[in-house]
């Protein structure tokens, strides 16, 4: 049995979203812990879809005309399509509520805090808006942001999507031709730049590769230029802020539109090829995360939330939508261990956070780097501290509980851009057992399945969902009669969602994620998560980072693992062998590499994920049609023509 590191007290139960769901549901149950059922309430919510989903839309008060089915061809996962009759408005359900209640506090490096009531946020973007109209942008239309995690961006989404606008953002840290790859194809009538940003105590100007978009995409009409750096001169035309001052807005007048209209355009990584540009709808994606955030995550009227993110990052759209359950937006731009590893957590002190959310990478590397910050910190209002993007390590479960909080629901969670949202999640009234993430979504069918399609507990195979659900995607953006589309995620298994993540569904019920299933190993025909390794590596004191990837080798694979170590730790044959023997003993002799190399860094996605993918195809000298898509790629010379990997031994 795997070890319970935090378990919710009867108290944190019974105040709790779940509890109170669970109560509304299943009417007349006692009023202790001991009623609970989780298994229940996610079984009720699978086989009373239509009382479920519109459960949510009642319980979180969403402002719209629902009217007819809840669903149509729920049964055909391809086709099926939520509150098909419906209108709702996007923007209007995360303006609602107080006026004078604060909506976003900003911090960013260099820049003094700053912070807009709800009532300031909403003139705001009414001003956007209306200046958008006058320039041509309507329903349909794109309007692309190529800003910070500042409030800037948040005023142009919710701008964008009030007029029935649809919106898609770039970090400005993507390289020109990354950016003209995910922007070219989505075709922006307007395009909203800023002069530069920060990090770590740098400052980067993008005038120049704003420019040079501008030209290049020859949708765009119109530029918008936000003073990010008030050190540097922008451009005259179209600056955001006489475009915000400007506008009177108290006629404003939100653009209802069917429940299943576009809101977002998201990409994937790309690194295989141009990124794919995916088309997520305004009312799937608003009902998914008001359920995630408001049952999974806990979150009420007045809670705080910091969740470290760029605007490349679906996390970014996902934070943004806890303004539809009235909280406080807290937003950090910038090194997140810049000037200290400690700034995040000095924020969420001050802010009085109640959600903190980052990436498995950034938890790991403070726990590498053995900061404390409970020694200066109380974070008495902290509840959940999230994590995903990547497998959370059990050594990072332990780093949380022994330096952040010990009463704490630790949500590691995991979905993805594909359906800009979670498969497998938080629970406030459930055990946090070390290394695994703690339920299926509610309304979600999650499993583990094997190659035939069979159900798989407590042995790693492929998450698929294997009902529908409203965050399922329109479709990727040109892709005519949708064959990408369904190529991409119904074809591996008839009318089930297939995933492309390898997990291993245990008899808990809860998950353990186990890494990408493309970047699967394979050696002797037997399949291994890469995630098993690394468990296994990162343990070790000397190694900083762990990647694995699979060789072709004699009509066979063989596994190459290269390390990054810690600086002046030898990397000789006797950490070798130490390796290859924890391997051994924690894993299994089929996961012991062949070959170790030391690297100084591996390829990165602009979200800081590891590609084990452009690693492998380098090593198989097979050519990356989209290097742009990695935030490193000269990295990737290092990984080229090793010799070694070209002996047979």
């Amino acid at each position: 049995m795997t070890k319970i590191l935090w378990k919710p007290d009867k108290e944190r139960i019974l105040n709790s979203n779940m509890m109170s769901l669970y109560k509304k549901i299943f009417k007349g149950c006692d009023k202790d812990n001991e009623s609970f059922d989780y298994n229940l309430l996610h079984e009720w919510s699978l086989e009373n879809v239509d009382n479920f989903w519109e459960f949510v839309w009642n319980d979180a008060g969403l402002i719209g005309d629902k009217e007819g089915p809840v669903i149509d061809q729920y049964n055909d996962l391809f086709r099926s399509k939520f509150f098909p009759e419906s209108q709702i408005n996007f923007a209007e359900n995360l303006l609602k509520g107080d006026p004078n209640r604060e909506a976003i506090v900003f911090y960013g490096e260099a820049k003094e805090k700053q912070s807009l009531t709800l009532l300031e946020l909403k003139s705001k973007v009414f001003s956007l808006a209306i200046w958008l109209k006058e320039n041509g942008v309507g329903v349909g239309d794109r309007v692309a942001a190529l800003l910070p995690n500042c409030p800037e961006t948040i005023i142009s989404m919710l701008a964008s999507s009030s007029i029935g606008a649809v919106f898609t953002s770039c970090s400005p840290d993507f390289g020109e031709e990354g950016i003209i790859d995910r922007f070219g194809q989505s075709k922006p009538k307007v395009f909203i730049t800023c002069n530069g940003y920060t990090y770590a105590g740098k400052k980067f100007d993008i005038r120049e590769k704003s420019k040079n978009i501008s030209k290049k995409i020859l949708s765009i009409q119109k530029t918008v230029n936000v003073q990010y750096l008030n050190s540097e001169v922008i451009e005259e035309e179209n600056i955001w802020d006489d475009i915000i001052k400007a506008k009177t807005n108290e006629s404003f007048v939100f653009e209802k539109l069917p429940f299943n209209s576009p809101l977002y355009i998201l990409y994937s990584s790309g690194t295989t090829g141009k990124p794919k540009c995916i088309i997520h709808s305004a009312g799937g994606t608003l009902i998914q995360h008001i359920k995630e955030h408001r049952y999974h995550c806990d979150m009420k009227k007045n809670d705080r939330i910091l969740y470290f993110t760029t605007c490349g990052w679906m996390m970014w759209n996902w934070m943004v939508s806890a303004l539809a359950s009235e909280t406080t937006l807290v937003l950090y731009e910038g090194s997140p261990i810049f000037p200290n590893p400690l700034i995040l957590f000095d924020i969420a002190d001050k802010e009085a956070l109640t959600f903190f959310g980052a990436s498995a990478k950034y938890i790991d590397s403070l726990n590498k780097l053995k900061v404390n910050p409970k020694e200066k910190y109380n974070f008495d209002n902290l509840k959940v501290f999230a994590s995903t993007g990547s497998p959370l390590s059990p050594s990072s479960y332990d780093w949380v509980y022994s330096n952040v909080k010990g009463n704490l629901q630790l949500s590691s969670i995991s979905g993805g851009t594909d359906i800009v949202a979670c498969f497998v999640h938080g629970n406030p009234c459930l055990p946090v057992r070390k290394g695994e993430i703690q339920c299926a979504s509610l309304g979600m069918d999650v499993q583990s399945w094997d190659d035939n399609g069979n159900r798989l507990i407590e042995e790693a195979g492929e998450l698929v969902c294997v009902n529908s659900f409203p965050s399922i995607p329109l479709g990727f953006l040109d892709d005519k009669d949708n064959k990408k589309f369904k190529k991409a995620y119904f074809e591996r298994y008839k009318n089930t969602w297939h995933h492309g993540d390898f997990i291993i569904a245990t008899s808990n019920n809860s998950f353990v994620v186990e890494g990408r299933s493309d970047a699967t190993l394979n050696p002797g025909g037997i399949r291994i998560g890469t995630a098993e390794i690394y468990r296994q590596v990162e343990s070790l004191p000397e190694v900083i980072e762990a990647l694995a990837v699979g060789q072709q080798w004699n009509n066979d694979q063989r596994i190459i693992l290269f390390l990054i170590i810690k600086e002046g730790e030898k990397f000789d044959k006797a950490l070798i062998d130490r390796i290859k023997n924890t391997i051994r003993k924690g894993a299994s002799p089929r996961h012991v590499p062949s070959k170790i190399y030391k690297v100084d860094d591996f390829p990165r996605t602009r979200s800081g994920k590891i590609s084990e993918l452009a690693v492998r195809d380098v090593i198989h000298n097979k050519r990356l049609k989209n290097v742009e898509a990695l935030s490193n790629p000269e990295i990737l010379k290092i990984y080229e023509n090793i010799e070694d990997l070209k002996t047979k031994n």
